[in-house]
């Protein structure tokens, strides 16, 4: 089986991909316990005009859609960026057994920056999570999406921030 690391990189590969597209670079796969990457996704809730359309939950649903199965017991979700409460709760109702994630988020982040919805006693499920796994490289790619943003909107507006996720 590959390591975490193999794994977080695939994320941020989903996360240029966003980039790409002009959405905040979060990116994130689901990765079965034999180690296939069974679903992946990136952020793209302006392109779909959808605001659930954040990078956990379009690789929930790819996950569970290939596999079957709303339920993804045994799986280890990898995402660049601290879920949000929307997407700590689809990761709790997945079953997944492992969250694994990069940079913290320190606005709307649900594991350990605002709050630990999975540490919670009344769920019937509990989500082991390892936080920060390369998460300079993650905190680097939402940085220079920003700061080139920040500098498009003070060109076409001369004036005006964009914000960064959170916001």
């Amino acid at each position: 089986m590959r390591s975490d690391e193999y794994y977080m990189h695939r994320a941020l590969d989903q996360a240029r991909l966003a980039e790409a597209a002009g959405e905040v670079p979060v990116g994130a796969v689901v990765v079965d316990a034999s180690g296939k990457i069974v679903g992946s996704g990136f952020n793209a809730p302006v392109g779909e005009r959808d605001p659930s359309a954040h990078a956990e939950i379009r690789a929930l649903r790819d996950a569970a859609l290939r596999l079957g199965n709303y339920r993804l017991e045994g799986c280890t979700l990898y995402v660049t960026l601290e879920p949000c409460m929307m997407c700590a709760g689809a990761i709790i109702h997945a079953r997944l057994a492992r969250l694994v994630y990069g940079a913290a988020e320190p606005k709307t982040g649900m594991v350990e920056s605002r709050a630990n919805l999975f540490a919670q006693p009344w769920h019937n499920h509990q989500v082991n999570v390892e936080r920060g796994l390369l998460a300079t490289q993650a905190r680097r790619l939402l940085r220079e999406f920003f700061t080139t943003r920040r500098g498009a909107v003070r060109s076409d507006q001369g004036q005006g921030e964009a914000s960064e996720p959170g916001d």
